[in-house]
């Protein structure tokens, strides 16, 4: 056995007993599913988890209004395939219920208010537990969360008051109105993710894989899918390029990458040699400050 495989085995078999401890600990959790590759691969576990019985999560996406087509369709293909329930709540529909002020600017991301969204979804179906595909290389605030994270009464996060997890025991006890979050790979990282994809022949959307789109160049080089949710101004340029995309968030706060990958294992290659973090390459919202991610799921955020 090669130690690429065992190591992916000690990963897989950690996270399909975090995603059964979840069903055993907790009443009504949930798997929050957007099309990208990390939730993917949590859907995958789940299956391998709980297979031949039935998928024990509501898959739940809360929706922006900002997606990129392609993981739109990725997702509904996923929920046909495997007939199972999928909730979706749109921040739109809470910016006019809480009147909320949208997104101003160039690049109008709605990545902040998906909290307010997120909390909403929690309370109307009384999730006790939401699992995510947070990783600890993404970004400096996802490193400093348990595998189980605790959101107090209001959806708050308090990353002072993070509970030990000694000897692979997780403590899911909350009280009335508390939830726990939940990220059964937070010990992979992004390459993991690929190596298990390729080993596991994971179908993903084609977004992922060099493609030719129209793209804004924005003031520091990078390149933004040229979409209706932007507001641009008479000089900004657009170009078509052969792009890529590392990771799957809004179009209007996640940026594409120049490249000519067509499979998993150009991928793998590339990112062998990346120096930067797929969030910090790409994504424009994480740039706002040092503690942006970390002010972010304070207030309740992913």
């Amino acid at each position: 056995m090669s130690i690429q495989k065992d190591y992916l085995d000690q990963l897989e078999a950690e996270a399909i007993y975090i995603m059964r401890e979840v069903a055993g600990q907790f009443e009504k959790p949930a798997l929050l599913f957007s099309g990208g590759k990390d939730s993917i691969c949590l859907v995958h576990l789940a299956l391998k988890a709980f297979s031949p019985g039935k998928f024990p999560f509501p898959l739940v996406h809360i929706d922006t209004g900002h997606n990129f087509p392609e993981a739109l369709d990725y997702r509904d293909k996923v929920v046909n395939k495997l007939e199972e329930k999928l909730i979706v709540r749109k921040v739109e529909d809470t910016i006019y219920k809480r009147k909320l002020q949208d997104a101003k600017g160039k690049f109008p991301s709605r990545n902040a208010l998906q909290t307010y969204t997120l909390l909403d979804t929690v309370e109307e179906f009384e999730f006790d537990a939401c699992i995510g595909g947070a990783r600890r290389d993404e970004e400096k605030a996802r490193a400093k969360e348990r595998i189980f994270s605790v959101r107090d009464e209001f959806g708050q996060w308090d990353p002072k008051k993070q509970r030990p997890e000694l000897w692979n025991i997780y403590n899911g006890k909350i009280n009335k109105g508390e939830n726990v979050r939940v990220f059964p790979i937070s010990n992979w990282t992004e390459l993991d993710i690929w190596n298990y994809i390729k080993r596991e022949n994971i179908e993903l959307p084609s977004i992922y894989f060099t493609h030719e789109r129209e793209c804004v160049v924005t003031e520091s080089g990078q390149l933004m899918a040229h979409s209706q949710y932007l507001q641009l101004d008479a000089d900004d340029v657009i170009v078509k390029k052969r792009v890529r995309y590392r990771t799957v968030g809004d179009m209007t706060c996640t940026a594409a990458i120049e490249s000519e990958v067509y499979t998993i294992d150009d991928i793998i290659n590339d990112l062998e040699e990346a120096k930067i973090s797929e969030r910090g390459a790409t994504r424009m919202d994480d740039r706002i400050s040092e503690a942006a991610m970390e002010d972010r799921k304070k207030g309740g955020y992913f």
